[in-house]
């Protein structure tokens, strides 16, 4: 691992902003799915989880500011182009259950996909760091594991 010089400190805000990124991701993708949705329980389901990264968010924009950076308000191209897709599924599918949870579950994917490429970088991170880092992705995977096994019942149920 790198030791915490200028150039180490910087992309390690790099990194937390790249995490700030894919749950503003989440936020916006969640927050066109309770649109997408005339269903209270999956309305509910996507506010929590919206909810959790707008939790994350907060954390690791503190941290990134006390590194001396400046969080990023912006979302990753991969993000957009997710809620573009999800937005012509719901288009053509009539809202459907099953294809808002495919699209969510395909959106988690990603998350916990960049959360795991931070976590095997490189970069040394402060142990508190680390921790709050592995402590979101675990609160990520424990939302996905809810979106799979919705879909998954909408699976069984045809």
């Amino acid at each position: 691992m790198e030791t915490i010089t200028k150039t180490a400190t910087e992309k390690l805000i790099s990194q937390l902003n790249n995490l700030v990124e894919i749950n503003n991701d989440r936020i916006q993708g969640y927050e066109k799915a309770i649109t997408e949705t005339e269903e209270k329980d999956l309305k509910f389901l996507f506010r929590n989880m919206a909810d959790h990264s707008r939790s994350y968010k907060n954390e690791l924009s503190k941290e990134i500011t006390a590194l001396g950076g400046k969080p990023t308000e912006g979302t990753k191209n991969t993000g957009k182009i997710f809620r573009a897709w999800m937005n012509m599924k719901a288009t053509l599918t009539g809202k459907n259950r099953k294809e808002i949870l495919n699209s969510c579950e395909f959106g988690e994917d990603a998350a916990l996909e960049a959360y795991d490429l931070v976590l095997n970088s490189t970069i040394a991170f402060r142990p508190s760091i680390s921790k709050m880092i592995r402590d979101q992705k675990k609160e990520i995977q424990r939302d996905h594991n809810g979106i799979k096994s919705l879909h998954d019942s909408c699976e069984s149920e045809m």
